[in-house]
């Protein structure tokens, strides 16, 4: 039993850890929810893990995202997150790819290849693409539909992409499918809230932004992780 997930393997199972160590997870975008699932994998036994964003940290994060500190700006978010990330776990394999996934990178990043993708993408063209991808491979996917102006983390929840019902991120995406004829080829889950909020003011700098807070993002991300943790036991206990 190794000693950094002695509690983990306690609740879990050798077989199940040993399941979760062999895993390969991509989680797109480490913002403030992408963030937070990454650091809750490898804390529960994940080892093989690539974080993919293309942004460094700005003084706008450190509200919200893992790796965000006085300290880190201006630094690739995914560098940044990967050194904590073996702090965590130095025998870990973590890639860092400082990468947009877009229509011009998307054949960078063989799907096929991991048992897990995670969508924490804001951008509706880049993540609408990436979800089409996703349900094209043999990877599972679980997605994130969006996490700004939300308080309340009792009105968190989990459906199917077409389930989804009050979240304004799930709906352009659905708009883009069919406007589009072009439809993801399975069925994933999603973590959603139906809350909505308004901004109490606007951005001084004229920016167009959502206001968000910490334990809404990371209570998707974490959410997004337990899907993945749960899904890896499930499919081990079928093997038996």
């Amino acid at each position: 039993m190794n000693p950094l997930f002695q509690r983990t393997e306690l609740l879990l199972g050798q077989e199940a850890m040993e399941s979760l160590a062999s895993k390969h997870v991509i989680i797109f975008g480490v913002g403030g929810v992408g963030s937070w699932c990454a650091e809750s994998l490898v804390r529960s036994g994940i080892r093989h893990l690539t974080v993919v964003d293309s942004d460094c940290v700005a003084e706008s994060n450190v509200n919200r995202q893992l790796m965000a500190t006085t300290s880190t700006l201006g630094q690739p978010k995914v560098e940044v997150l990967r050194k904590r990330l073996l702090d965590i776990n130095p025998e870990a394999t973590v890639m860092a790819m400082q990468k947009t996934y877009s229509a011009e990178t998307a054949n960078d990043f063989p799907l096929n290849s991991y048992d897990y993708v995670i969508d924490a993408i804001d951008s509706v063209k880049d993540k609408a693409l990436l979800i089409l991808q996703a349900c094209q491979s043999d990877a599972r996917l679980f997605s994130s539909m969006g996490a700004a102006l939300k308080l309340d983390t009792t009105k968190i929840k989990i459906a199917e992409f077409w389930k989804v019902q009050g979240d304004p991120l799930a709906r352009a995406l659905r708009k883009r499918f069919k406007s589009q004829l072009n439809f993801p080829a399975k069925k994933f889950q999603c973590v959603f809230s139906s809350e909505q909020r308004k901004n109490a003011m606007q951005a001084s700098d004229g920016i167009r932004a959502n206001g968000t807070v910490m334990h809404i993002t990371a209570m998707f991300g974490l959410t997004l992780a337990s899907l993945v943790i749960r899904d890896a036991i499930e499919k081990e206990k079928m093997k038996k």
